[in-house]
């Protein structure tokens, strides 16, 4: 299943050509922009000219294994997710790919589908994209919880003033569900606002 989400920018590190030929198909015909590197060396000056909101590194690769590349990563760029490949999985090794803020550890031989999910999954941890709807869904959250704040209200109190439970109010907020209609009435009538105002301009 492709993705529905804006184009990432991606970097992909392997040594095997088969595997950066197999990605980088796969992964543009989802609607990436991805470029890969058979040489490890190259990776920390691609990193700091290319603008790339996500890296694929793998592990075991001569010249320079990946954990150091990703050291030298993260000098260049504090902020950019990295995914790490690996035919040899080990505790020690994922404990120092976690050190690096390495964002998920995949096990070699992966399918699309676990690639895809990996993706999908950071890019939605990281707010790396988001469809015009998650947007929205943020910009209400994050009113929401200002406006909250402002006003020095629990999200018990909260509940108590709109009749919606707690669980809904907070996932409201982290944009983990979409309020309805009625809801945002509620949540804007307790908050002293007009349901306008909870989508901050948008």
């Amino acid at each position: 299943m492709a993705i529905s989400t804006p184009p990432i920018r991606i970097l992909v590190c392997d040594d095997d050509k088969a595997i950066c030929d197999y990605v980088e198909t796969l992964l543009t015909r989802d609607g990436h922009d991805v470029k890969t590197l058979s040489d490890p060396l190259l990776v920390e000056e691609e990193i700091k000219n290319g603008h790339y909101q996500m890296l694929i590194l793998d592990r075991m690769m001569p010249k320079m294994d990946g954990i150091e590349v990703l050291r030298r990563v993260r000098k260049a760029d504090n902020d950019i997710s990295v995914i790490m490949f690996t035919g040899f999985p080990s505790l020690d090794s994922a404990v120092a790919a976690m050190k690096l803020q390495a964002d998920d550890y995949l096990k070699k031989p992966f399918n699309a589908e676990e690639l895809r999910e990996v993706i999908d999954r950071i890019a939605k941890k990281k707010g790396i994209v988001r469809s015009p709807e998650e947007q929205l869904h943020n910009v209400i959250g994050d009113t929401i919880r200002r406006l909250r704040k402002e006003k020095d209200l629990t999200l018990k109190q909260m509940a108590h003033r709109t009749g919606l439970s707690v669980s809904l109010l907070s996932q409201i907020e982290r944009a983990e569900s979409s309020a309805s209609i009625p809801s945002l009435y509620k949540i804007a009538t307790a908050l002293g606002a007009k349901v306008q105002d909870l989508f901050g301009g948008y």
